[in-house]
């Protein structure tokens, strides 16, 4: 795929992109050397974007991405990182981290969508990453903080890109009816849905999809293995839905489309990654890697060929929304230059 726009300031993307959360230890240790040679997988496999939060890791993935892209040149790649969570010190004192990351830390997360606040986060962020500036910054899962996030965090941002501090500017969530509302309501111009629009589930067809392509609005499509769910041929014993065992329904219905996809001859997770790409408001992709080996066999997978009677069969069998745009070529071409 040719790359596409990211929003409106003239950044473009290549399809894959990456994202630092399982470099920053999510639910495991990553040693540093292990991180650093992740990250230059990614980058010598052509990924020029790059996404953190201060939430990763409590600071450490911010702080591995920015000692790796210091090494690489500014004009060649594209950083966004995100807001709403401020990292405070700890009054307890250093702590196990108690939300998915293994780390030990004295400092702790404080949420704060005001102005004040999404200023000081990219002030402490580009402390910690050592890097002069982000092109894009997300407001980072703002669901319980809707009047916070639009009176104080949009605003803020807005004139962070009526400034020029940054290029762009949204919002990343879990859901797509909250970013919907934002992309109506606000002048950002690129999101992060996670988990949303996958080869398992179609909902932000029906409200972000439309309000994006609306008002041209980028999507960044994350979490598209829908937590590991996708991730292999056949979903695996144990296999998690959101970070939480899955459903026996979800898992028959995964085995479904892995039975269309195996009668087509193709890996169900290619087609997971493939699939969010079928529609031109979708940018880039992003995923995770914690190994050299992961990046490699993520990228293969974005390559391997998929006929387009596999999209055909699964929509025909109800398995995807039939009004998906699907990822073959013409696809494609709506989206090229």
């Amino acid at each position: 795929m040719t790359e596409r726009a990211l929003g409106r300031g003239g950044l473009r993307v290549g399809p894959n992109a990456f994202g630092v959360a399982p470099i920053a230890n999510l639910a495991r240790e990553v040693s540093d050397e292990s991180a650093f040679e992740t990250l230059e997988a990614a980058w010598s496999s052509g990924v020029r974007y790059f996404d953190t939060a201060p939430h990763y890791g409590v600071g450490l993935g911010e702080r591995r991405l920015g000692e790796f892209l210091r090494t690489k040149p500014r004009e060649e790649y594209i950083l966004s990182t995100k807001v709403g969570l401020l990292l405070v010190e700890n009054p307890s004192g250093e702590q196990h981290d108690d939300e998915g990351f293994a780390v030990t830390t004295n400092m702790m997360r404080r949420r704060d969508y005001s102005a004040d606040g999404v200023r000081k986060s990219l002030d402490d962020s580009l402390e910690r990453m050592g890097i002069g500036h982000v092109d894009v910054v997300f407001v980072h899962d703002p669901d319980d903080h809707y009047r916070e996030a639009m009176e104080g965090a949009f605003p803020a941002m807005d004139a962070l890109r009526n400034e020029g501090v940054i290029t762009s500017y949204g919002a990343g969530m879990n859901q797509t009816a909250m970013l919907a509302d934002f992309v109506e309501n606000t002048d950002l111009d690129v999101v992060m849905c996670a988990g949303r629009y996958t080869l398992l589930e179609q909902g932000g067809l029906g409200d972000l999809f439309p309000a994006a392509t609306e008002r041209d609005v980028s999507i960044v499509a994350a979490a598209v293995f829908n937590s590991g769910l996708l991730a292999r041929d056949r979903p695996p014993v144990g296999a998690n839905y959101d970070y939480r065992p899955a459903p026996e329904s979800l898992i028959a219905r995964v085995n479904a489309i892995a039975d269309v996809c195996e009668a087509h001859g193709v890996q169900l997770p290619a087609a997971a990654l493939q699939f969010a790409l079928g529609d031109p408001a979708v940018a880039t992709v992003c995923t995770g890697a914690r190994s050299a080996e992961q990046v490699h066999h993520n990228v293969a997978l974005s390559e391997l060929p998929i006929p387009d009677a596999l999209w055909a069969d699964l929509a025909s069998a109800g398995l995807i929304d039939s009004v998906a745009l699907r990822p073959t070529r013409e696809a494609s071409q709506r989206s090229s230059p």
